[in-house]
């Protein structure tokens, strides 16, 4: 295992969709793995290293709420995007006044999660200085500061995260108590075959507040 971290992160919304839900919105009942990675990759996150999900806490009690969410119907397409860069001049944009449609989305509200994590060297990907206490220090510099390179959220873009460095890591415990059964859940996405990137699934499972991801027994696509 390489270097690792423990994060605290909470909101007042957020938002991990089910992709089983096809037009409105409904919300897994915790972050998920990836959700986890991409939060810890907006503070820090070079091609040298891989960030690793070991632990996620829950620590506050699971909730949701409906809301209502603008969104738009469609998206500029990558041919259009390819034919302003070959030099067509025609105006490029999404009209999102037009395109935009009103739908239900069932969210979390107050959440509370510590996320231990770990990160690992590329080989193909890392240079000569690139360490794993190079990067260890630099990530936690970055947190302590409250760095980073484009602002966490839980989910959506509209909920963002606020993000602490948890520097006593002995202490850690969830107020939860008991098992619960959180079924099929989006682990992440594997980019082997860029043409046909493909969904991993797990079989999630909270015991007393923590979801451990190192004792994962089942996968699927």
């Amino acid at each position: 295992m390489g270097y690792g971290i423990t994060i605290r992160v909470q909101g007042d919304y957020a938002l991990f969709t089910r992709p089983e839900m096809k037009v409105e919105r409904v919300s897994y009942d915790v972050i998920t793995p990836s959700a986890a990675r991409g939060l810890i990759e907006a503070i820090y996150w070079k091609p040298a290293i891989r960030w690793v999900i070991d632990k996620i806490y829950v620590m506050n009690e699971i909730q949701f709420t409906n809301i209502r969410r603008n969104e738009v119907s469609e998206k500029i397409s990558t041919s259009e995007a390819e034919r302003r860069m070959k030099g067509a001049t025609t105006p490029f944009y999404l009209d999102v006044v037009n395109a935009r449609q009103q739908r239900a989305a069932m969210v979390l509200k107050n959440v509370d999660y510590i996320i231990a994590a770990h990160f690992e060297l590329v080989p193909d990907k890392a240079g000569a200085d690139d360490t794993a206490e190079k990067h260890y220090n630099i990530v936690l510099r970055r947190l302590r500061k409250g760095q980073y390179y484009h602002a966490p959220c839980l989910g959506t873009r509209e909920f963002s995260a606020r993000v602490e460095l948890i520097e006593d890591k002995d202490s850690l415990i969830s107020p939860l108590v008991g098992v619960r059964d959180l079924g099929w859940m989006l682990y992440d996405l594997d980019f082997t075959d860029s043409h046909n990137i493909q969904p991993q699934f797990f079989k999630a499972e909270m015991r007393d507040g923590v979801i451990d991801l190192t004792q994962i027994k089942e996968m699927k696509r």
